[in-house]
């Protein structure tokens, strides 16, 4: 049985390490070491082979993957000993972003407020004026009208305004984001990717290729020999050793003597005593 696991591979990291070996066999027709692969071993086959000797190719890059581990565990201890700080700041983007909402809406509603007003003046403006006599009212109503035109085009202004100033505030908050610890490579990253690269150029290729290049490993050769670099695991099986009841290496069969049977002795009526 192969090993699936290696054992000081954290589960968490598994998955990078399929990751890796499937992107290695993905772009292998890119390498020239690895151009025999689908000759003799399938992309399959080797990933299987791979993952049977995952303790190996890890071992490969155990100093960068435990200097990787001890830097997430001290990052991950920082940001639990003071939450206060992260959730204050949640909480005040969360305060900003509810004033950015309100803003929005009034920008929005206000022209529109005007702009309807404005209409409903005029229209009931210029109504009056054409009815003979005419209302005093009817000029009054006109002024209202013009003066939530003019109501109209200012809110529209600052609706304008408020948009540019929104869009710029946005982007700032972009380019803040881009700046904190988690979204550009930080010391966390840049050991996790040294340890991917030695991972991979110290373990995965060249398991891969040594597969590739030993003639011993394949479907045709069931019972490969183990190769003197000690990294391709033994994939063959031995067939039980099975003999036939009778074969000559039991011994001689055991024998057995059929038993003494014999008449009793007895003897005529004519050879008793009187």
């Amino acid at each position: 049985m192969h090993m699936n696991s290696a054992p000081h591979l954290l589960a968490e990291d598994r998955p990078e390490f399929d990751r890796l070996l499937d992107e290695a066999l993905r772009t292998a027709h890119e390498r020239p070491e690895l151009a025999s692969l689908g000759e003799r071993l399938n992309a399959e086959q080797l990933r299987t082979m791979a993952i049977g000797a995952i303790a190996l190719l890890t071992a490969a890059a155990a100093a960068e993957y435990d200097h990787y581990v001890k830097l997430r565990v001290e990052r991950r201890d920082e940001a639990l000993s003071g939450p206060g700080s992260a959730e204050d700041q949640r909480a005040g983007q969360g305060e900003g972003d509810d004033g950015a909402g309100v803003s929005a809406v009034v920008a929005v509603l206000a022209p529109v407020l005007a702009g309807t007003a404005m209409l409903i003046f005029l229209v009931v403006g210029y109504t009056l004026k054409a009815v003979e006599p005419e209302p005093a009212f009817a000029d009054t109503m006109l002024t209202a009208g013009w003066l939530f035109g003019a109501l109209t085009v200012v809110s529209l202004l600052f609706a304008v305004i408020g948009l540019l100033v929104t869009a710029v505030r946005n982007r700032a908050t972009e380019v803040v984001a881009a700046d904190e610890p988690g979204a550009i490579p930080d010391e966390v990253a840049q050991a996790r990717e040294a340890w991917r690269h030695a991972l991979l150029e110290r373990g995965i290729l060249p398991f891969l290729r040594d597969a590739l290049a030993d003639p011993s490993v394949g479907p045709v050769h069931p019972s490969p020999r183990t190769p003197k670099a000690g990294r391709i695991p033994n994939l063959g099986y031995t067939r039980p050793d099975f003999t036939s009841p009778g074969s000559s290496s039991q011994g001689p069969r055991p024998g057995y003597t059929p038993p003494d049977f014999s008449s009793p002795d007895f003897g005529g009526p004519e050879t008793e005593s009187p």
